[in-house]
């Protein structure tokens, strides 16, 4: 039953209208709502219709003017909704005017015309994008190798492209292809599964920029990457025996390399221990001769003078250093004058006179050790 119905309601009667708020009443129904709705757009397009008298110009549908109305607000619509434009600040958009490029849109807010006069494509250009790739490659002394390298890149002019190139992205995987197979048919096998991955890589990249820059396809390679390098599955165990073989070769290598780094310097410091110590030998001896020929000189000298003089001088020396090394007894005598004994034989035997100097192969521990043992046996004897 209606809310409108007469009857309804405390009041006696009358229209219970579903949009006028009173109290006790209760929710209004649905088909009414509706009813009221669909009155007011009639209203709105100069239509009439139910209880509505007036207007017969308007009675049976909606009149011209309520339908430009209609039109225009639709219209303004639709041209707000394909001219305002909000770009992200990793966007940028790009205008076509009839299809044809007009000029790039910065990020913010932007107004063009609307469709069809104008179009704008919204291009991401800070994303980094990664195109992979895999394929069988034939290197430069003739041998198989499985590769697969990633390219990642960055669009940095949206208008070169789209307009540019027909299909940027499978361009730049053919390029990415060719390059790769150019500078790995130019290498050879060992190079590349072992010490050259990376320049390889490098090469390849350089490669591919030279080759894209013909096109200009406004994109930006930011890394050329190998994921895998690998011989053939049919032969890759012969080339593992290959490679652990390489590795303990360039093991026993540096093994050899560390033993010999170890090895010569001690060797080189030995002999120039040796050799200092020959020169110092050497030194020694010659500054010892030169002096007794110095002081035979000043002797000889002194003798041409006063040879008498000079003569008993050097024999009252002699004699004191004779006297000064030997043992000597005094022995009293009642009836004689005192009497000196000299141990000849001892002084035969070559006691008391100057140890020879040390050989120059020895160390210095081992001479210190002589010259011990020396005055160890000249006390000996002294003692005897």
């Amino acid at each position: 039953m209606p809310w409108n119905e007469p009857g309804r309601g405390s009041g006696g009667g009358g229209d219970r209208d579903p949009w006028k708020g009173g109290n006790g009443q209760q929710p209004p129904d649905l088909d009414e709502v509706f009813a009221n709705v669909q009155r007011r757009l009639k209203k709105i397009m100069g239509g009439g219709g139910g209880d509505d008298k007036r207007g017969s110009s308007g009675r049976g549908g909606p009149s011209m003017g309520g339908l430009f109305l209609l039109v225009g607000v639709l219209l303004l619509i639709w041209i707000a909704w394909n001219s305002i434009h909000i770009v992200d600040e990793s966007e940028r958009g790009v205008v076509l005017r009839f299809g044809e490029y007009s000029r790039t849109l910065t990020p913010g807010f932007n107004i063009t015309m609307p469709r069809p006069i104008e179009e704008v494509i919204k291009v991401n250009v800070s994303r980094v994008s990664s195109l992979e790739s895999q394929s069988r490659m034939l290197t430069g002394d003739e041998n198989l190798i499985d590769l697969a390298f990633a390219v990642q890149y960055r669009i940095v002019e949206p208008e070169k492209f789209l307009f540019n190139v027909e299909d940027p992205i499978d361009s730049l995987a053919q390029a990415a292809d060719s390059a790769m197979r150019e500078i790995v048919g130019t290498n050879n096998m060992d190079f590349i599964l072992e010490i050259g991955r990376g320049q390889v890589a490098l090469d390849s990249q350089a490669l591919l920029e030279e080759i894209i820059s013909r096109y200009d396809p406004g994109i930006d390679i930011t890394s050329f990457n190998l994921q895998q390098v690998r011989p053939p599955s049919q032969v890759r165990s012969a080339f593992d025996d290959v490679v652990r073989a390489r590795e303990d070769q360039i093991r026993f290598a540096n093994e050899a390399q560390a033993y010999a780094n170890q090895e010569v310097p001690e060797a080189r410091g030995r002999a120039a221990r040796v050799l200092e110590e020959a020169q110092g030998y050497r030194d020694a001896i010659i500054a010892q001769a030169t002096g007794e020929a110095d002081r035979f000189v000043a002797i000889y000298d002194q003798y041409a003078l006063a040879p008498e003089v000079t003569r008993e001088r050097l024999y009252l020396e002699t004699l004191e250093k004779v006297y000064g090394r030997s043992a000597k007894i005094l022995m009293d005598v009642t009836d004689s004058n005192n009497m000196f004994y000299l141990p000849l034989d001892t002084m035969r035997e070559g006691h008391g006179a100057a140890p020879p100097p040390p050989s120059p192969l020895m160390s210095p521990q081992e001479q210190q050790r002589m010259s011990q043992t020396d005055a160890r046996a000249r006390r000996g004897r002294e003692g005897r």
